[in-house]
């Protein structure tokens, strides 16, 4: 991989009215000219992305946003696009122009109830004056505020620094699997040659995989389902861990022996993406479904389904299947996702590896305000292939909680 994929990434994103200098501030930032700058409102129409390293905190993604007071029809669907950004940000700067009005106001509303953490920009500083009343009233609702000129590149380098200081750091020190397999140990991984896979590229989860062992000081056996038996013959150790992609779940599990902890990509990416003990509440929620109910199945990526898909074909399959009952699907792909979610039974969300963690977070958020279930690719698989309780052993906290749901 050339470069960091922007799901793992700190999203910071950069809102505020019309004009207030949120792409200048980028463009100062970032030392480039990364978005168009002029002197009348509305000239950023659509988000605009930048990744960036940004020492000590890694690989961020700024992202440059159209004026949340924008007018008119089309300023409305701007206004939706900036809007859209706010479930994947994991920090937000505020810029305004020494003003803090009830657009900085309700922008604040946003974010704290995403639990974003906030830094107020006070921009052009160099032509207007600052009234101590209004930076009163803004550091009732954020974080940190930080006077700044894009223009003059004043107060660049405080508001990198705040930017280190009050960024998510839990965020950055997520691990894929790190934690699983101790430093000079061996992982095997299962990759079936996925035909939605680009041709002579493996999926992003099992790159991404592969260098969080390496990260870790850990090693990577690769190998194609049919070889695993054979494997697991080479080495006169154990592995820590096989993990497979969810679809050979029952090869693997027939192949690997009880004693060697076994789970899946998917599900792996359900606690590095996400909130793993709540999907185990979900999934346990499939022995509720009931003739008619409404599933929605849900995924980041927006590739066209093959022949058998495994979100719009295999998973519905394996869950009529197992529940006997006469379920409806219902399909949403990339950052499509109902704002009506009471009228599902069940969400069933993949890895989301294309996403940020807060996307993955606040689509659990939404679905738990809306009383609806949400579980994940892999542990729906599992589940209906009755081999869930053994893919969950390795995560002790959500494997407590299944117990616990299940005695109970």
């Amino acid at each position: 991989m050339k470069s960091a994929p922007k799901g793992v990434r700190l999203h910071i994103g950069i809102f505020g009215r019309r004009n207030v200098g949120k792409s200048s501030l980028l463009n100062a930032f970032v030392n480039q000219t990364v978005s168009i700058v002029a002197d009348y409102p509305g000239t950023t129409t659509d988000p605009v992305n930048k990744p960036m390293e940004l020492l000590p905190l890694g690989p961020v993604l700024f992202i440059d946003t159209a004026g949340v007071d924008d007018t008119g029809e089309v300023g409305k669907l701007r206004q939706k696009k900036t809007k859209r950004i706010f479930d994947k940000t994991d920090l937000a700067l505020i810029v305004t122009d020494c003003e803090w009005t009830e657009w900085e106001e309700e922008l604040c509303k946003e974010f704290k109830k995403r639990a974003v953490p906030i830094i107020a920009v006070f921009n052009k500083i160099d032509v207007n004056k600052v009234n101590e009343t209004v930076v009163e009233k803004a550091q009732k609702c954020v974080d940190r505020v930080v006077f700044a000129s894009a223009l003059k590149r004043e107060g660049i380098e405080e508001l990198k620094q705040v930017i280190i200081d009050v960024a998510p750091k839990d965020l950055l020190e997520h691990t894929i699997i790190g934690d699983l397999v101790p430093a000079g140990s061996f992982a095997i991984l299962v990759v079936p040659i996925d035909k939605e896979a680009p041709k002579g590229r493996l999926i992003l989860p099992q790159v991404q995989t592969i260098r969080d062992l390496l990260d870790n000081d850990a090693a990577a056996f690769v190998v194609k389902e049919r070889e695993l038996a054979w494997a697991l013959t080479l080495f006169k150790e154990k592995p820590a861990i096989v993990v497979t992609d969810s679809q050979a779940f029952l090869k693997v599990a027939a192949d690997v022996p009880e004693d060697i902890p076994m789970t899946s990509f998917s599900i792996l990416f359900a606690r590095f993406k996400g909130d793993l003990d709540e999907f185990v509440r979900g999934c346990l929620t499939i022995e509720n479904l009931k003739d008619g109910d409404k599933v929605l199945i849900a995924e980041a990526c927006t590739h066209h389904p093959i022949a058998d898909d495994i979100g719009t074909v295999k998973i519905p399959r394996w869950l009529v299947q197992y529940t006997g009952k006469k379920i409806e699907f219902e399909f949403a792909r990339g950052l499509d996702f109902p704002e009506n979610l009471s009228e599902y039974a069940l969400v069933i969300h993949c890895g989301g590896c294309m996403y940020n963690r807060k996307q993955i977070l606040n689509r659990i958020r939404k679905c738990k305000e809306a009383g609806v279930p949400i579980t994940n690719y892999g542990l729906t698989i599992a589940y209906c292939l009755g081999i869930f309780e053994r893919a969950l052993k390795p995560f002790a906290s959500a494997y407590e909680v299944y117990m616990e749901l299940r005695e109970g």
